[in-house]
């Protein structure tokens, strides 16, 4: 299982604190069946604009990786660990092409708008993502205070190349029941592309118990394509695989043309 969206790097951003909570965060995600990870620690797409700082903060971010790597192979050898970033898109037309802003050097480049509200004109700046080559991913849509409810908006930004990222949490109530309840209905539409877990390395991990809410929902095919078979699509730099609505009818259907090591 791949979960390439937490905050694992010690002392950049408000997820671990120090090597001590990073080690914690990859116990935990270990515990949880995690055994590869990308660590994607926040990053304002404006910092690209100005190159003094990004390579500046870019600094920062390569020893924490360097810490949190060497921890990886002496503690968790069982455990694969890339890097990428998270990117507040705080302006339309950020430059990408610097290996570490991308999710372990591949075309995807995970993504979320500023302070959690999606901006007028979100989709055109999805399109211009796409239009200079990379993929977006589109961190937590279920969380965003002003997300439409007839999801026309989620639909675009998939038109315009877009994929589509829930957090694990989402589905079991962490985040409140508007983001639960928007997190199953972006699944029962077929509109989820990934699960990850946006673990801080404190406080509750949900790998675990939103494994255990898909199996009682009958979405264990579900499941393992979200968690492992297209986040390991995305490693390979491959589109991941349609997953199609989940309920009990269409799950039933789908799991008839699924290959068997699927199933």
């Amino acid at each position: 299982m791949l979960d390439f969206h937490n905050h694992l790097m010690p002392a950049v951003d408000d997820g671990a604190a120090d090597i001590d909570e990073a080690r914690s965060g990859l116990s935990v995600l270990s515990s949880h069946g995690v055994d590869s990870v990308i660590t994607t620690p926040h990053l304002r797409a404006s910092l690209i604009n100005r190159p003094r700082d990004l390579e500046a903060y870019l600094d920062v971010l390569d020893n924490a990786w360097e810490a949190l790597k060497m921890l990886a192979e002496t503690e968790f050898p069982q455990m694969r660990v890339e890097r990428g970033a998270e990117i507040m898109l705080d302006v339309p037309k950020p430059d990408f092409s610097d290996d570490r802003l991308r999710l372990a050097g591949t075309s995807f480049v995970l993504i979320e708008f500023p302070f959690m509200t999606i901006p007028p004109h979100s989709t055109l700046a999805v399109r211009e993502v796409t239009r200079r080559g990379w993929i977006p991913v589109i961190a937590h849509p279920e969380r965003y205070r002003n997300i439409p409810t007839n999801y026309d908006l989620v639909d675009d930004w998939r038109d315009s190349g877009a994929r589509i990222q829930v957090n694990e949490g989402s589905f079991v109530g962490h985040y409140g029941a508007a983001a639960k309840s928007l997190a199953w209905s972006l699944l029962q539409r077929g509109c989820v592309d990934y699960l990850s877990s946006d673990y801080h390395a404190r406080g509750k991990c949900a790998v675990r118990p939103c494994a255990e809410a898909f199996e009682r929902r009958g979405g264990e095919s579900q499941l393992r394509v979200l968690t492992t078979t297209n986040p390991e699509r995305l490693l390979c730099d491959e589109l991941p695989l349609p997953v199609p609505p989940l309920n009990e009818e269409s799950t039933a259907l789908w799991k008839r043309f699924l290959p068997r090591s699927l199933r």
